[in-house]
């Protein structure tokens, strides 16, 4: 029988080289994003606004924080790349939320959507995260509590904070791919749902400490934005997400205090070379 390739079973060598492949493209797409230094839009959280930055800036992103109606278009237009995220909302910045996604959809800007406390609990900003999966966002990124109740299924959660275990809802969560190219889970491990390599990506890394400092996630989206104006949606997906692993796991060797992580991790954000990506890089193609 003749199966396309996409349904063939593939093999542990082929596995092997997608993986090594996909590392080539995180570092390339490293390099990208230090040599063109894009512009990204982040409509964000005030709690998230100033760290969200200075991660973009020691990343080697130019960040942009235009979150007013009377601005997101023409600002969005100029823009590289759109990081929303529902964290804190405002009336303001739902509008300019819808004016910047139509924007970015209607000039095919990559954008990134985090849905932060998506449910039932906070139903003003879970019916505007609706309406923006209508304007497929490029990249739908959150914790596992907020993609497995985006994907339709019942979870609970303290607030904003996860309740779930990542492992177990990158299984829940392909049915978000009608809606966007990847989706990116962060937790103990985070796993990225690939619609262009029809796989799931798992990324080992990081440090427990990383859900200690505010806004650490939120940040992660930003970064996800800058790199997927310099890089594919799987391959920036995989990079940010690297990126962020490699420093909370080096800023943990230095200091296991959350105040001095926390700078160290930031350190890292910036230090981060081709060198270490290679070395340090650890994910897997799953099965």
């Amino acid at each position: 029988m003749n199966l396309p390739e996409s349904l063939l079973p593939q093999t542990e060598p082929a596995l092997q080289h997608q993986t090594d492949r996909l590392l080539e493209q995180v570092v390339e797409a490293w390099t990208l994003l230090q040599a063109r230094q894009p512009l990204v839009q982040c409509i964000t959280n005030h709690v998230a606004a100033n760290y969200s930055a200075n991660i973009l800036l020691a990343a080697g992103a130019s960040p942009a924080m235009i979150d007013n109606p009377f601005e997101a278009e023409s600002f969005t237009s100029i823009s590289a790349a759109l990081s929303i995220n529902v964290g804190t909302p405002t009336t303001e910045q739902m509008q300019a939320m819808q004016i910047s996604a139509q924007t970015a959809a209607t000039k095919q800007l990559p954008w990134v959507l985090d849905p932060v406390g998506y449910g039932a609990a906070l139903k003003w900003r879970s019916d505007m995260v609706d309406q923006l999966l209508l304007l497929n966002p490029t990249i739908i990124r959150g914790n596992a509590s907020e993609i497995s109740r985006l994907a339709g299924h019942q979870a609970q959660s303290r607030g904003v904070d996860s309740t779930l275990n990542s492992n177990d809802v990158h299984r829940q969560a392909g049915s978000l791919l009608q809606h966007c190219e990847c989706v990116a889970i962060s937790g103990e491990a985070d796993f990225i749902l690939s619609r262009q390599l029809n796989n799931v990506i798992q990324i080992n890394g990081g440090s427990c400490l990383q859900p200690k400092v505010t806004a650490s996630g939120c940040a992660l989206g930003a970064l996800i934005a800058a790199y997927a104006a310099v890089s594919t949606a799987t391959v920036a997906a995989v990079a940010a997400h690297v990126h962020f692993a490699i420093a909370g796991k080096l800023a943990f060797q230095q200091s296991q205090q959350v105040g001095s992580f926390n700078v160290a991790f930031m350190d890292h954000i910036h230090q981060l070379n081709a060198d270490q990506i290679v070395q340090y890089a650890d994910f897997q193609i799953l099965k």
